[in-house]
């Protein structure tokens, strides 16, 4: 599934991404790693290559348990570029049906209001056509950035969850926001947000 608002799109990641990708990474690493998620030091799981990954997704992605995209940025009479990753995971359904998103940008392309839109486009297809009721983004308290955009979406606060998830080396705190399918309004998520800029601001979208 491959969605669009403005420059702003969201596709699947394929196996000949390989080399954006891992440029990206890369040229992200500063920008990036204090939000990444790391493996305790007692993890069993081993390390994967690219195209596990890729398939690993495929996977999760065809029974349900997760939505991986890249995120892609066009400019005027261009072509689509590599801006970052967003994924929705851990979906569950029966009488749960919820996800959480977790998401990074490219620094370069900060400023344009790509976080945000891609959120918002991931939120409203998980709402509306998967029918799933509710989205969480867990946040660390330091990322300013990423509580500006779901700020932005009007994500509700749910509290402070102590120790919740492994980033950066160690077991972080992280502030909890939600958002059920019946507090969107017919307009989606994407309603509420002005379009995309195809020119950097001197504001930043989160990482």
């Amino acid at each position: 599934m491959s969605l669009a608002h403005g420059p702003v799109g969201l596709r699947p990641i394929r196996r000949r991404d390989a080399r954006a990708w891992f440029e990206a990474r890369g040229r992200n690493g500063g920008w990036t790693t204090p939000w990444d998620g790391t493996r305790p030091s007692d993890a069993a799981e081993d390390d994967f290559t690219f195209e596990q990954m890729v398939s690993r997704f495929n996977a999760d992605a065809r029974a349900g348990r997760s939505l991986p995209w890249l995120i892609t940025w066009t400019e005027p009479g261009g072509r689509p570029v590599l801006a970052g990753q967003m994924t929705i995971s851990g979906i569950v359904w029966g009488s749960a049906r919820w996800g959480m998103a977790g998401y990074w940008v490219d620094r370069d392309l900060a400023g344009r209001g790509i976080a945000p839109t891609a959120l918002a486009l991931a939120a409203d297809h998980m709402f509306g056509p998967m029918g799933l009721h509710r989205l969480e983004v867990a946040i660390r308290p330091e990322n300013t950035k990423s509580l500006r955009v779901v700020e932005k979406l009007g994500f509700r606060f749910e509290g402070t969850r102590p120790a919740y998830m492994h980033v950066d080396g160690a077991w972080r705190d992280h502030l909890m926001f939600a958002l059920h399918a019946e507090e969107v309004g017919p307009e989606g998520l994407i309603g509420r947000l002005p379009p995309p800029r195809t020119r950097a601001t001197t504001g930043e979208d989160s990482s």
